[in-house]
Protein backbone atom coordinates (compact mmCIF):
# COMPACT_ATOMS: atom_id res chain seq x y z
CA UNK A 1 0.00 0.00 0.00
CA UNK A 2 0.87 3.48 -0.83
CA UNK A 3 2.32 5.48 2.18
CA UNK A 4 2.50 8.54 0.88
CA UNK A 5 -1.15 10.41 1.54
CA UNK A 6 -2.58 13.90 0.32
CA UNK A 7 -5.66 14.61 2.02
CA UNK A 8 -7.55 16.90 -0.03
CA UNK A 9 -10.37 18.60 2.04
CA UNK A 10 -14.11 19.71 -0.40
CA UNK A 11 -15.87 21.66 2.50
CA UNK A 12 -19.05 21.84 0.39
CA UNK A 13 -23.04 20.79 0.96
CA UNK A 14 -23.42 21.62 -2.63
CA UNK A 15 -25.49 18.03 -3.61
CA UNK A 16 -27.51 17.69 -0.03
CA UNK A 17 -30.51 18.42 1.41
CA UNK A 18 -29.65 18.90 4.85
CA UNK A 19 -26.84 22.34 5.71
CA UNK A 20 -23.55 20.97 7.16
CA UNK A 21 -21.05 18.48 5.58
CA UNK A 22 -19.17 21.59 4.47
CA UNK A 23 -17.71 21.62 8.05
CA UNK A 24 -16.84 17.92 7.60
CA UNK A 25 -13.17 18.10 6.83
CA UNK A 26 -12.27 20.57 9.40
CA UNK A 27 -14.42 17.74 11.54
CA UNK A 28 -12.18 15.40 10.48
CA UNK A 29 -9.11 16.94 11.09
CA UNK A 30 -10.18 18.48 14.58
CA UNK A 31 -10.52 14.66 15.29
CA UNK A 32 -6.55 14.07 14.29
CA UNK A 33 -7.01 12.10 11.40
CA UNK A 34 -3.38 13.65 10.32
CA UNK A 35 -1.51 12.39 13.44
CA UNK A 36 -3.59 9.50 13.17
CA UNK A 37 -1.95 8.32 10.28
CA UNK A 38 1.30 9.72 11.09
CA UNK A 39 1.60 7.13 13.72
CA UNK A 40 1.43 4.55 10.83
CA UNK A 41 4.35 5.65 9.59
CA UNK A 42 2.36 7.56 6.49
CA UNK A 43 3.72 10.41 5.33
CA UNK A 44 0.72 13.25 5.21
CA UNK A 45 0.54 16.12 3.16
CA UNK A 46 -2.49 17.74 3.86
CA UNK A 47 -3.54 20.17 0.31
CA UNK A 48 -5.93 21.83 2.90
CA UNK A 49 -9.53 22.54 1.16
CA UNK A 50 -10.67 23.34 -2.16
CA UNK A 51 -12.67 26.37 -3.11
CA UNK A 52 -15.83 26.25 -5.00
CA UNK A 53 -19.61 28.02 -4.99
CA UNK A 54 -21.21 28.36 -2.38
CA UNK A 55 -24.47 26.54 -1.41
CA UNK A 56 -27.36 29.13 -3.02
CA UNK A 57 -30.07 26.72 -1.68
CA UNK A 58 -32.35 26.65 -4.29
CA UNK A 59 -35.09 24.11 -5.43
CA UNK A 60 -34.18 21.89 -8.55
CA UNK A 61 -34.57 22.66 -11.85
CA UNK A 62 -35.42 19.80 -14.18
CA UNK A 63 -34.99 17.25 -11.31
CA UNK A 64 -31.44 18.47 -10.29
CA UNK A 65 -31.09 20.89 -7.60
CA UNK A 66 -27.83 23.14 -7.94
CA UNK A 67 -26.56 21.48 -10.91
CA UNK A 68 -23.70 24.30 -12.02
CA UNK A 69 -22.12 24.82 -8.82
CA UNK A 70 -22.07 20.76 -8.22
CA UNK A 71 -20.48 20.86 -11.71
CA UNK A 72 -17.99 23.11 -10.86
CA UNK A 73 -17.63 21.85 -7.44
CA UNK A 74 -17.07 18.48 -9.35
CA UNK A 75 -14.66 19.79 -11.52
CA UNK A 76 -12.18 20.78 -9.02
CA UNK A 77 -11.68 17.92 -7.34
CA UNK A 78 -11.15 15.67 -10.41
CA UNK A 79 -8.14 17.61 -11.15
CA UNK A 80 -7.10 17.80 -7.10
CA UNK A 81 -7.24 13.96 -6.79
CA UNK A 82 -6.03 13.13 -11.02
CA UNK A 83 -2.78 15.50 -9.77
CA UNK A 84 -2.11 13.84 -6.39
CA UNK A 85 -2.31 10.31 -8.77
CA UNK A 86 0.19 11.86 -10.98
CA UNK A 87 2.50 12.38 -8.32
CA UNK A 88 2.17 8.43 -7.12
CA UNK A 89 0.71 9.63 -4.39
CA UNK A 90 -2.65 8.16 -2.24
CA UNK A 91 -5.86 10.74 -2.04
CA UNK A 92 -8.34 10.87 0.23
CA UNK A 93 -10.86 13.05 -0.51
CA UNK A 94 -12.03 14.84 3.01
CA UNK A 95 -15.98 15.83 1.93
CA UNK A 96 -18.32 17.44 1.60
CA UNK A 97 -21.49 15.37 0.71
CA UNK A 98 -21.51 12.28 -2.20
CA UNK A 99 -22.09 14.23 -4.83
CA UNK A 100 -18.11 14.29 -4.71
CA UNK A 101 -18.18 11.17 -5.68
CA UNK A 102 -18.11 12.29 -9.31
CA UNK A 103 -15.37 14.42 -9.25
CA UNK A 104 -12.92 11.98 -7.34
CA UNK A 105 -13.69 8.78 -8.81
CA UNK A 106 -14.16 10.28 -12.54
CA UNK A 107 -10.51 11.62 -11.26
CA UNK A 108 -9.82 7.69 -10.42
CA UNK A 109 -10.82 5.93 -13.53
CA UNK A 110 -8.59 8.40 -15.32
CA UNK A 111 -5.46 7.24 -13.52
CA UNK A 112 -6.27 3.70 -14.44
CA UNK A 113 -7.10 4.32 -17.99
CA UNK A 114 -3.79 5.55 -18.04
CA UNK A 115 -1.62 3.25 -15.82
CA UNK A 116 -3.57 0.37 -17.52
CA UNK A 117 -5.18 -0.98 -14.22
CA UNK A 118 -8.23 -2.40 -13.39
CA UNK A 119 -10.81 -0.46 -11.22
CA UNK A 120 -12.42 -1.76 -8.07
CA UNK A 121 -15.23 0.49 -6.16
CA UNK A 122 -15.88 -0.19 -2.70
CA UNK A 123 -19.53 2.10 -1.92
CA UNK A 124 -19.56 1.85 1.40
CA UNK A 125 -23.28 3.55 2.02
CA UNK A 126 -27.02 3.35 3.57
CA UNK A 127 -28.00 4.43 -0.07
CA UNK A 128 -27.14 3.07 -3.83
CA UNK A 129 -27.20 7.05 -4.94
CA UNK A 130 -28.26 5.37 -8.28
CA UNK A 131 -30.34 8.17 -9.07
CA UNK A 132 -31.39 10.05 -11.83
CA UNK A 133 -33.46 13.22 -12.35
CA UNK A 134 -36.30 11.30 -13.59
CA UNK A 135 -36.54 8.93 -10.05
CA UNK A 136 -35.00 11.07 -7.89
CA UNK A 137 -37.80 12.24 -5.16
CA UNK A 138 -35.84 15.32 -3.87
CA UNK A 139 -33.43 16.71 -7.19
CA UNK A 140 -30.05 16.27 -4.65
CA UNK A 141 -27.52 15.08 -6.72
CA UNK A 142 -25.54 13.58 -3.64
CA UNK A 143 -28.68 10.64 -4.61
CA UNK A 144 -27.41 10.22 -7.92
CA UNK A 145 -23.10 9.73 -7.75
CA UNK A 146 -23.11 5.85 -9.01
CA UNK A 147 -25.61 6.59 -12.04
CA UNK A 148 -23.38 9.53 -12.82
CA UNK A 149 -20.27 7.62 -12.93
CA UNK A 150 -21.98 5.15 -14.97
CA UNK A 151 -22.88 7.35 -17.51
CA UNK A 152 -26.76 8.39 -16.27
CA UNK A 153 -26.95 11.44 -15.83
CA UNK A 154 -26.30 15.16 -17.00
CA UNK A 155 -23.84 15.63 -19.86
CA UNK A 156 -21.73 18.13 -17.85
CA UNK A 157 -21.74 15.81 -14.97
CA UNK A 158 -21.15 12.31 -16.90
CA UNK A 159 -17.68 13.39 -18.72
CA UNK A 160 -15.94 14.96 -15.93
CA UNK A 161 -13.46 12.40 -16.29
CA UNK A 162 -13.15 12.22 -20.07
CA UNK A 163 -14.67 9.22 -20.95
CA UNK A 164 -18.49 8.06 -21.09
CA UNK A 165 -19.32 6.19 -18.62
CA UNK A 166 -16.10 7.00 -16.94
CA UNK A 167 -16.94 3.35 -14.92
CA UNK A 168 -18.92 0.17 -15.52
CA UNK A 169 -21.53 -0.80 -13.30
CA UNK A 170 -19.86 -4.26 -12.89
CA UNK A 171 -16.69 -2.56 -11.03
CA UNK A 172 -18.56 -1.20 -8.32
CA UNK A 173 -19.47 -3.24 -4.90
CA UNK A 174 -21.45 -1.83 -2.66
CA UNK A 175 -22.06 -2.48 1.03
CA UNK A 176 -24.25 -1.57 3.72
CA UNK A 177 -27.52 -0.29 1.45
CA UNK A 178 -30.66 -0.28 3.28
CA UNK A 179 -32.33 2.89 1.59
CA UNK A 180 -33.01 2.80 -1.58
CA UNK A 181 -36.26 4.63 -3.77
CA UNK A 182 -38.52 2.56 -5.30
CA UNK A 183 -37.33 3.40 -9.15
CA UNK A 184 -33.76 3.57 -8.08
CA UNK A 185 -34.03 -0.28 -6.64
CA UNK A 186 -35.54 -1.33 -10.18
CA UNK A 187 -33.00 0.87 -11.97
CA UNK A 188 -30.15 -0.42 -9.91
CA UNK A 189 -31.34 -4.29 -11.01
CA UNK A 190 -31.61 -3.35 -14.16
CA UNK A 191 -27.89 -2.23 -14.47
CA UNK A 192 -26.65 -5.01 -12.66
CA UNK A 193 -24.76 -3.32 -9.60
CA UNK A 194 -23.40 -5.96 -7.15
CA UNK A 195 -25.19 -4.62 -4.03
CA UNK A 196 -24.57 -6.05 -0.51
CA UNK A 197 -27.53 -4.70 1.55
CA UNK A 198 -28.12 -5.23 5.36
CA UNK A 199 -30.11 -8.15 4.61
CA UNK A 200 -27.49 -9.79 3.19
CA UNK A 201 -24.80 -8.52 6.12
CA UNK A 202 -27.58 -10.12 8.74
CA UNK A 203 -28.38 -13.48 7.09
CA UNK A 204 -24.63 -13.76 5.57
CA UNK A 205 -22.05 -12.16 7.98
CA UNK A 206 -19.58 -9.28 7.38
CA UNK A 207 -17.60 -11.30 6.58
CA UNK A 208 -19.14 -13.20 3.76
CA UNK A 209 -19.73 -9.90 2.45
CA UNK A 210 -16.72 -8.53 1.97
CA UNK A 211 -14.70 -11.84 1.10
CA UNK A 212 -17.26 -11.77 -2.15
CA UNK A 213 -16.78 -7.56 -2.92
CA UNK A 214 -13.09 -7.69 -2.66
CA UNK A 215 -13.00 -10.96 -4.66
CA UNK A 216 -10.94 -11.79 -7.78
CA UNK A 217 -8.72 -8.20 -7.21
CA UNK A 218 -4.90 -9.12 -8.20
CA UNK A 219 -1.56 -6.76 -8.03
CA UNK A 220 -3.36 -4.69 -11.05
CA UNK A 221 -6.11 -3.86 -9.29
CA UNK A 222 -7.13 -0.06 -8.01
CA UNK A 223 -9.06 -0.54 -5.26
CA UNK A 224 -11.43 2.89 -4.40
CA UNK A 225 -13.12 2.96 -1.55
CA UNK A 226 -15.88 5.63 -1.08
CA UNK A 227 -17.32 5.70 2.71
CA UNK A 228 -20.11 7.87 3.15
CA UNK A 229 -20.72 7.90 7.14
CA UNK A 230 -24.29 7.03 6.77
CA UNK A 231 -23.45 3.79 6.00
CA UNK A 232 -22.37 3.10 9.82
CA UNK A 233 -25.65 2.62 12.53
CA UNK A 234 -26.47 6.36 13.46
CA UNK A 235 -26.64 4.54 17.45
CA UNK A 236 -22.62 4.94 16.71
CA UNK A 237 -22.80 7.54 14.00
CA UNK A 238 -25.02 10.23 14.64
CA UNK A 239 -23.63 12.98 12.83
CA UNK A 240 -25.00 12.58 8.77
CA UNK A 241 -27.84 14.47 7.24
CA UNK A 242 -29.52 10.95 6.12
CA UNK A 243 -30.01 9.16 8.98
CA UNK A 244 -31.05 5.71 7.70
CA UNK A 245 -31.43 3.20 11.05
CA UNK A 246 -30.06 -0.82 11.19
CA UNK A 247 -26.57 -0.11 9.74
CA UNK A 248 -23.47 -2.04 10.30
CA UNK A 249 -22.50 -1.71 14.38
CA UNK A 250 -19.08 -0.67 15.12
CA UNK A 251 -17.34 -4.35 15.03
CA UNK A 252 -19.07 -5.53 12.00
CA UNK A 253 -17.51 -1.88 10.50
CA UNK A 254 -13.90 -2.29 11.79
CA UNK A 255 -14.13 -5.86 10.45
CA UNK A 256 -14.68 -4.69 6.81
CA UNK A 257 -12.19 -1.96 7.40
CA UNK A 258 -9.65 -4.76 8.30
CA UNK A 259 -10.56 -6.76 5.44
CA UNK A 260 -9.74 -4.07 3.07
CA UNK A 261 -6.75 -3.60 4.45
CA UNK A 262 -5.90 -6.97 4.65
CA UNK A 263 -5.82 -6.38 0.81
CA UNK A 264 -3.27 -4.03 0.53
CA UNK A 265 -4.49 -2.48 -2.76
CA UNK A 266 -6.63 0.68 -1.51
CA UNK A 267 -5.38 3.35 -3.78
CA UNK A 268 -7.57 6.01 -2.97
CA UNK A 269 -10.55 7.22 -0.90
CA UNK A 270 -13.33 9.47 -0.06
CA UNK A 271 -14.70 10.14 3.45
CA UNK A 272 -18.53 11.66 2.92
CA UNK A 273 -20.97 13.26 4.57
CA UNK A 274 -19.91 13.68 7.77
CA UNK A 275 -22.10 16.84 9.09
CA UNK A 276 -20.72 18.28 12.53
CA UNK A 277 -23.64 20.27 12.98
CA UNK A 278 -25.79 17.08 13.57
CA UNK A 279 -22.70 15.55 15.51
CA UNK A 280 -22.82 14.62 19.40
CA UNK A 281 -19.46 16.73 20.49
CA UNK A 282 -17.03 15.30 17.00
CA UNK A 283 -18.43 11.98 17.99
CA UNK A 284 -19.04 10.91 14.39
CA UNK A 285 -15.77 12.11 13.07
CA UNK A 286 -14.24 10.31 16.24
CA UNK A 287 -15.47 6.88 14.86
CA UNK A 288 -14.81 8.15 11.08
CA UNK A 289 -10.92 8.70 11.95
CA UNK A 290 -10.84 5.02 14.09
CA UNK A 291 -12.05 3.33 11.09
CA UNK A 292 -10.00 5.02 8.79
CA UNK A 293 -6.90 3.91 10.93
CA UNK A 294 -7.85 0.22 10.65
CA UNK A 295 -7.48 0.68 6.51
CA UNK A 296 -4.18 1.47 7.26
CA UNK A 297 -3.72 -1.62 9.50
CA UNK A 298 -4.80 -0.67 12.87
CA UNK A 299 -6.17 -4.12 14.09
CA UNK A 300 -8.11 -4.85 17.12
CA UNK A 301 -6.89 -8.07 17.93
CA UNK A 302 -3.09 -9.55 17.65
CA UNK A 303 -2.33 -10.83 14.69
CA UNK A 304 1.33 -11.57 13.50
Amino acid sequence: MNRLISLIGAPTDIGAGTRGASMGPEALRVAHLIPTLESHGLEVQDRGNLAGPANPWLPPVDGYRHLDEVVAWNRTLHDAVYAELQLGRMPIVLGGDHCLGIGSISAVARHCRDTGKKLRVLWLDAHADFNTNSLTPSGNIHGMPVACLCGFGPQALVEIGGQVPAIKAKWVRQIGIRSVDQGEKRFVHEQGLEVFDMRYIDEMGMRAAMELALALMDANTHLHVSFDVDFLDPAIAPGVGTTVPGGPTYREAQLCMEMIADTGRMASMDVMELNPALDERNRTAEVAVDLIESLFGKSTLMRK
